[in-house]
């Protein structure tokens, strides 16, 4: 069974980078776990990627021996716990917007005796019902995440209930949904998104949570100041954007035409 590098690594102190796939070709994965990446960010809240897709995804993950994250639609209980069933390494909720909804989160998404999440060992994370029950429930406990975004201008201003529920690991914040919320989007600096930041990290601190945000190699540093472990950087699509354009540019100087077409 896959132990979580992301949770060996948060409980360990260190710091974690995740990077994220929009592609669907597991292959995009596999390179990824060759690069050194600790955890794939799979998104299942956009984009068409279906369920059996996913799987193939996470199985890629756990082959290169990294963790793999799954955002959830935001959904019902089965929305929630079937990315689990495929062995993710993790889920993330978008959007929640209270204490409430955090807690009702863990009740679906853990077992006995944190939740009541929905049993059924036949899946890959059982593995297929050749381990006991107890210590199926006991290893997805200790070594399956739960993350929630905080996305909204209401959820800052009850983030405290959020961060204060027991059973959610890590509270990830959305800067872009954050800035759109306060009516300016895109606009990653301005006080209320840097307010919202600094509030995430005194309560993490004071309840003894993992926080996370997007976060690149320039401002990890000032993040990581700030008590921030779960890093965000890095996509495939931008990745082969940033080298198509650069080849765009480099064929210039042999007078090859390349008109763009953005």
């Amino acid at each position: 069974m896959h132990e979580s590098v992301v949770l060996r690594k948060l409980r360990n102190g260190e710091a974690v980078w995740c990077a994220k796939a929009n592609l669907t070709d597991p292959n995009v994965i596999e390179i990824m776990g060759y690069a050194g990446v600790d955890c794939v960010w799979l998104c299942m809240e956009h984009g068409p990627v279906d369920f059996e897709t996913v799987h193939h995804q996470v199985r890629t993950a756990k082959m290169m021996g990294m963790d793999s994250l799954v955002r959830v639609a935001k959904g019902s209980y089965a929305d929630y716990i079937r990315p689990l069933e495929m062995d993710a390494s993790g889920i993330m909720i978008p959007h929640c917007m209270s204490g409430a909804e955090a807690r009702d989160i863990v009740r679906m998404t853990r077992f006995q005796p944190v939740g009541r999440r929905a049993w059924d060992s036949g899946n890959s994370d059982g593995p297929f019902c050749m381990r006991a029950p107890k210590e199926y429930i006991a290893f997805a406990n200790d070594q399956r995440f739960v993350m929630v975004q905080i996305e909204d201008k209401e959820a800052v201003e009850c983030m405290e209930d959020i961060v204060a529920a027991e059973g959610i690991d890590i509270i990830f914040l959305g800067p872009g949904d954050l800035s759109h919320s306060y009516g300016v989007p895109g606009e990653f600096a301005h006080p209320l998104v840097q307010a919202a930041i600094d509030k995430l990290a005194a309560l993490c601190k004071k309840h003894n949570r993992f926080w996370g945000i997007p976060c690149g190699p320039a401002d990890a540093p000032r993040m990581l100041e700030k008590g921030a472990r779960f890093l965000a950087a890095g996509a495939d699509v931008i990745a082969l954007t940033a080298y198509f354009k650069e080849m765009r540019e480099a064929f210039g100087p042999a007078g090859l035409r390349l008109a763009p077409r953005l």
